[in-house]
């Protein structure tokens, strides 16, 4: 995979080192040079000096044979354009953008542009560890609209089906896992001891998940 970032903050500079320990060919642009020491010296990827918002310098990093790119700049609306760029001019295939204000991140949701909102990702962590809730998620997906959930099957549901367990719209039973397998199950499929539910939950719907599991 071919990655280019945009921004080599402390977010740029460890998202460019994970992605190079995974196997990935990645470039760092920032308009700071003094900004690449935060890679290390060991860093074996691409650095370019230059705006990410220059058409001459993505080019020079290969954004027109990248399969991907995250714009993480401290700017939102440097980061907005980057990523339309990239989308629209040279049609990347996966693009996300860094966005800290919530109103415009989903605006450009909506747009279909990806986006990551670090308040919205960190208010719904804290709302988490702070509701005393058993029900953790090992996964969010977007900005922490849905999770997923995993929890193994309660006392009160064994015997019960994956149909009942579900609400449209809030809550979906994804897989279960029995034993050393995992199945995407039928509606139907009972749960048996010992199971390992797998949840995806809306944001909003873990008081209704917990009077499902009958945790209320």
């Amino acid at each position: 995979m071919k990655i280019m970032i945009i921004g080599c903050g402390r977010q740029g500079a460890e998202l460019a080192k994970i992605l190079i320990l995974n196997g990935s060919e990645v470039t760092v642009v920032d308009k700071d040079p003094a900004a690449f020491e935060r890679v290390g010296p060991s860093f074996k990827g691409r650095v370019i000096p230059g705006s990410g918002i220059d058409r001459d310098v993505l080019v020079e990093g290969g954004i027109e044979h990248a399969d991907g790119m995250a714009a993480v700049t401290a700017s939102d609306d440097i980061n907005i354009v980057a990523a339309r760029l990239a989308r629209q001019v040279f049609m990347v295939p996966r693009v996300v953008a860094r966005v800290h204000d919530p109103l415009k991140a989903e605006i450009y949701q909506r747009l279909g542009l990806m986006t990551v909102t670090p308040v919205m990702l960190g208010t719904e962590r804290f709302r988490e560890l702070l509701s005393f809730s058993p029900l953790y998620p090992i996964k969010r997906l977007g900005n922490g609209e849905v999770s997923i959930i995993e929890i193994e099957v309660p006392h009160g549901l064994i015997g019960r089906t994956a149909h009942e367990l579900t609400v449209p719209g809030e809550v979906q039973v994804v897989a279960i896992t029995r034993g050393n397998k995992t199945n995407i199950p039928m509606s139907g499929a009972a749960f048996l001891e010992k199971d390992i539910i797998h949840l995806a939950v809306e944001s909003g719907s873990t008081g209704r998940l917990n009077a499902l599991l009958g945790m209320t």
